[in-house]
């Protein structure tokens, strides 16, 4: 099956620049998952990793590195990842379980695997907004195993700089209808503007009851990080430059720009969820993560 994958031309999407780092936090998602302590259980993660030429030799287990935990790519940068998935899904079943949302849209969906691995209730709909290469790279690994989504999956194969709001609706995505949106490790990359027209364009295709999770980076300047021990160890062991890919424009203020629609809206720190969970990241010096925050909100109703 591994062959197989690395001979489809789908393999592309993976192998550089951004679709590299989906790689990665599959990888910590593998780790996490073999973790004793495990937050988060992905048993698909480590097959997209052993699939991909760039990443065959990457670790999937703890005990696979050298250093252990004391690496700070495979032990703390892997721990934030593992803390992300398990907050990021509990936010997702919360919101289809207690609301009344059926419709779930993971915008750059990458490597993603929540249509298959959570228990979501009758009648959910997922969609997964990606690059064809990515997706394609993805049904590949996935046919090669028994993975059978727990709800209705549909692969949007639109890169977001183009029309992705007509491939959404041209897919069966009903505006009208409340609607559970996921921005999960994507807006680093992307210009401010883009940043903003993405929250726009969800506010305006979110009906009220909808809710909306992102993260974000606030540092004025990323620059001044760039000798942290998590951006040196994920540039010195996979060849990945964070800082090159991340758009270091000012970023604006999509929390705010929400609240003033109308939204509820709240923002953590990555160590809130340390403290509420037990384990996870905790803030050190000259600390890459400083800055991310996770931001949740919701759209009342009319």
């Amino acid at each position: 099956m591994v062959d197989a994958v690395r001979q489809n031309t789908g393999v592309d999407g993976v192998e550089g620049g951004v679709g590299l780092t989906a790689l990665m936090v599959a990888a910590a998602r593998a780790i996490e998952t073999h973790r004793h302590d495990s937050l988060a259980q992905d048993v698909f993660a480590e097959h997209f990793v052993l699939a991909a030429p760039a990443s065959a030799g990457w670790p999937v287990r703890m005990q696979q590195v050298p250093d252990g935990d004391a690496n700070p790519l495979w032990g703390r940068f892997a721990r934030y990842f593992g803390l992300r998935t398990r907050v990021l899904d509990d936010f997702l079943l919360r919101s289809v379980h207690e609301g009344c949302a059926r419709q779930v849209v993971l915008l750059g969906a990458g490597l993603d695997s929540r249509a298959f691995r959570l228990d979501w209730p009758p009648g959910c709909v997922v969609f997964e907004v990606d690059r064809e290469g990515v997706l394609a790279f993805k049904r590949e690994v996935l046919g090669g195993t028994s993975a059978t989504p727990k709800a209705a999956r549909v692969a949007i194969p639109v890169d977001l700089r183009a029309d992705w709001v007509g491939a959404l609706t041209d897919a069966g995505f009903d505006p009208t209808a409340p609607s559970v949106w996921l921005a999960e490790g994507l807006l680093f990359y992307l210009p401010a503007a883009a940043e903003t027209y993405l929250i726009d364009t969800v506010d305006r295709l979110s009906a009220g009851g909808s809710a909306l999770a992102f993260e974000v980076k606030l540092e004025k300047d990323l620059l001044e990080y760039r000798d942290s021990p998590l951006y040196t160890s994920t540039r010195h062991q996979l060849g990945i430059d964070l800082l090159e890919l991340f758009d270091g424009e000012p970023r604006p203020d999509s929390a705010g720009d929400l609240a003033k629609k109308g939204w509820s809206t709240s923002v953590h720190t990555p160590f809130d969820f340390t403290h509420q969970h037990g384990r996870g990241p905790l803030p050190e010096r000259n600390d890459a993560l400083a800055g991310n925050r996770w931001v949740f909100a919701g759209k009342p109703q009319p």
